[in-house]
C-alpha cells in the first residue's frame, strides 16, 4: 500500500457520500475502486460520475471485494450498525459516518468486530482532522487561555421538515441530538474529555424525536459546556471556549470554520485563519488523508479521532437521550447482518 494508491470502497450513494467522492477524486494517493448500493442503477450512475471500477447493486459483494482497501461507510446512521459490522467480519478496514452508531452498544459492537478482526475503524468525524480545529485544540491544551472553565456550541437548522422526512422518523434516528448535536458534544469532549455529569432538556416532535435539544456537561474540575442543537431553528454555528486566561471565539461553523479569534487577557486579539493549503472550508479530503496515513502506519485507530474517545461520545449522547425522553426502536433489539 505505501507504494501505490489506496483503494476505497464507498457504501451508499447519497449526498455526503458524493461530497466524499469528490474529494477523493482530488487526492493524487486515492483510487475509488468501487460503489455500492441497494439499486444497482444509483451504484452505476455514482461509479460512472466518480470514475469507480465497480459498481454493486448490495452491500455484500461490496464487502467481499478483496481489492478494496477500506470501505467508507455513508448510509444512514438508523443503518451503520449493519453496514460497517458487514464490512469488518469480511475483513475490510472501515471509515463510517458520523454519529458512529444508534446508541452506545451498536458502537461497542463495531469496535469490538474491528479488534476481533484486527481491522482498522474510524468515526468520520471529519471536525477532528480540520486543521484550524486541530490548530485551536493545541492552543487550548497548551494553556493560551489557562483552565478551560466553560465551552458553548450550537447546531441549528431553520426547517421546517416534515413528519415523513428522516429527521423526524424514529425508526432512521432521527432528531436534532444524533444528526446535529453529536458536533457541539464532540466538540466539548474534544477539549475536556468525557463529563462527568449530563443534564439535558428537549422539545419532541409527536412521533418522540428531538425537534431541538438543549445539553449541560460538566466536569469534576468546575468546568461546564452549555450546548445546543436545533431542526426548527437555524443557528449560527458558533462555539466559544472561556479559560481562566481568555477566550476563543468561533464566529460561525465551528465544525469546519474558516478562521477563530483567541482573546489572551492583557492581549491585543489573535486571528487565525484556515490558509490555502487547508482546502475548502467544507473539504471532507483532511479526514480521509488521515485514513490513508494510518492504514499505510498499519494502524488500527487513529490518534486524531481515537474510538475510546468515539465511544465516550455515545455515552453521553445515550445519557441525553434518557434524559429527554428519546428512544429509537434498534435500542432494545439486537443487530443482526
Amino acid at each position: 500500500m505505501e507504494e501505490r494508491k489506496v483503494r476505497w470502497g464507498i457504501l451508499a450513494t447519497g449526498g455526503i457520500a458524493a461530497a466524499f467522492a469528490a474529494d477523493l477524486v482530488d487526492l493524487p494517493d486515492a483510487e475509488i475502486a468501487a460503489v455500492a448500493s441497494r439499486r444497482r442503477e444509483s451504484a452505476q450512475a455514482f461509479a460512472e460520475r466518480f470514475g469507480a471500477a465497480r459498481a454493486y447493486g448490495d452491500w455484500e459483494s461490496l464487502a467481499a471485494d478483496p481489492d478494496i482497501d477500506v470501505v467508507y461507510v455513508a448510509t444512514p446512521h438508523s443503518a451503520h450498525r449493519a453496514a460497517a459490522g458487514l464490512c469488518l467480519e469480511a475483513g475490510r478496514n472501515v471509515l463510517c459516518e458520523k454519529p458512529f452508531t444508534l446508541n452506545l452498544r451498536e458502537t461497542e459492537e463495531l469496535v469490538a468486530l474491528a479488534r476481533e478482526h484486527d481491522r482498522f475503524l474510524m468515526e468520520a468525524m471529519w471536525m477532528f482532522c480540520n486543521p484550524l480545529v486541530r490548530r485551536l485544540k493545541a492552543l487550548v491544551d497548551d494553556g493560551a487561555i489557562g483552565d478551560v472553565r466553560t465551552v458553548q456550541a450550537d447546531f441549528g437548522l431553520a426547517g421546517p421538515f416534515p413528519p415523513a422526512h428522516r429527521l423526524r422518523d424514529p425508526a432512521l434516528g432521527g432528531g436534532a441530538l444524533l444528526d446535529l448535536g453529536v458536533y457541539p458534544v464532540s466538540f466539548a469532549q474534544l477539549l475536556l474529555g468525557e463529563p462527568d455529569a449530563v443534564a439535558g432538556s428537549a422539545l419532541l416532535s409527536p412521533e418522540g424525536v428531538d425537534l431541538q435539544t438543549g445539553a449541560v456537561l460538566s466536569w469534576e474540575s468546575g468546568a461546564m459546556a452549555a450546548l445546543h442543537c436545533s431542526i426548527v431553528g437555524g443557528t449560527g454555528g458558533t462555539a466559544s471556549v472561556t479559560g481562566s486566561r481568555g477566550r476563543i471565539d468561533v464566529p460561525s461553523g465551528f465544525f469546519h470554520p474558516e478562521r477563530f479569534v483567541l482573546h489572551r487577557d492583557g492581549s491585543e486579539p489573535e486571528e487565525f485563519a484556515a490558509g490555502p493549503a487547508d482546502g475548502p472550508r467544507t473539504t471532507l479530503r483532511h479526514e480521509a488523508a488521515e485514513v490513508m496515513r494510518a492504514l499505510r502506519a498499519g494502524e488500527k485507530e487513529s490518534p486524531l479521532v481515537p474510538l475510546e474517545g468515539s465511544l465516550a461520545v455515545m455515552r453521553t449522547l445515550d445519557a441525553v437521550r434518557e434524559r429527554i425522553g428519546v428512544r429509537y426502536p434498534g435500542d432494545a433489539v439486537a443487530v443482526t447482518v
